[in-house]
């Protein structure tokens, strides 16, 4: 028997607002929406063998962003890595921060990657494109 990484849920305010955002920047698609909850993912919502699906599915999980009443506080303890698959990367942070996010200094100093914030100021790395990352092997 194993396990797979199948969600990720982050707290927030707005579900709605932070689903989209999350979907524009990682190309997913809303497959569920309702009780405060929604839920997106790489695949579509479909009606067939849920089970059968994520176990061929890539390892890729689903986020599902839950509203809670309190805002964020504190610096996270879990974040976010994205990587643009074709681009640079000051090119992705550019279109990141046109989705809504912001630069953030957490203390990284001068480093290969950029830290961003999404809307309601969950902290994420944008990391080197897929060719950057292929010239430091």
């Amino acid at each position: 028997m194993t396990s797979r990484l199948t969600e990720i849920v982050v707290d927030c305010r707005d579900p709605g607002a932070l689903a989209a955002f999350w979907a524009a920047v990682l190309d997913y698609h809303v497959v569920r929406a309702d009780d405060g909850q929604v839920e997106i993912a790489p695949w579509r919502r479909e009606p067939s063998d849920l089970a059968e699906r994520l176990r061929r599915a890539p390892g890729a999980p689903a986020l599902v962003f839950v509203a809670v009443p309190e805002g964020k506080a504190v610096k996270n303890r879990l974040h976010l890595d994205v990587r643009p698959l074709d681009g640079d990367l000051e090119a992705e942070v550019d279109r990141l921060i046109g989705l809504g996010a912001s630069r953030v200094d957490i203390g990284q100093g001068e480093r290969p990657w950029t830290v961003l914030a999404d809307p309601e100021g969950n902290e994420f790395c944008v990391l080197g494109s897929l060719e950057w990352l292929a010239t430091q092997a």
